[in-house]
C-alpha cells in the first residue's frame, strides 16, 4: 500500500510517500534568504515536521540526497548534521545545482531530500 501525504496540487508534489517499510522525504527546505547555516537547520526542521506526522525523527532516516548551491558548503552541513542526529548519521550525497526558485542566487542555497525506515 502506498500513502501520500503533504500533496500540493499546484506543484503536482507530494512531500512524504510511504511504501511499504520505507518513507521518501523530498524538498525538504526552510529559512529561505538566510545564511547556509540558517537554511540548512530549516531545512531539517522542515524534514523533522514530515517526519513527527508519521510518529519518526531524524534518526529513522536512513540516505539524503543534499542539494547545494554551492557544494563547498558541505562542511557546514556536516557540522549540523552532527549537532541534529545524534550519532544516528544517514548515508548521502552532495550534489551542486543552480535551484529554479525564486530569489535567484540570495534565495534558496541548500536543499535536502530522504528516505526514512518506518517499519
Amino acid at each position: 500500500m502506498i500513502e501520500r501525504y503533504d500533496v500540493n496540487e499546484e506543484w503536482a508534489h507530494t512531500g512524504i510517500i510511504k511504501a511499504g517499510d520505507f518513507c521518501f522525504l523530498s524538498y525538504c527546505v526552510g529559512n529561505i534568504g538566510g545564511t547556509i547555516e540558517q537554511q540548512i537547520n530549516g531545512a531539517f526542521d522542515e524534514m523533522e515536521n514530515r517526519l513527527a506526522k508519521l510518529g519518526l525523527t531524524l534518526e529513522n532516516v536512513v540516505q539524503m540526497d543534499c542539494l547545494f548551491r554551492d557544494v563547498w558548503n558541505i562542511p557546514v552541513m556536516e557540522k549540523v548534521i552532527r549537532e541534529r542526529f545524534n550519532g544516528k548519521y544517514p548515508v548521502r550525497k552532495s550534489i551542486q545545482t543552480n535551484f529554479a526558485h525564486m530569489g535567484g542566487e540570495n534565495g534558496l542555497l541548500f536543499q535536502a531530500d530522504a528516505v526514512a525506515y518506518c517499519g
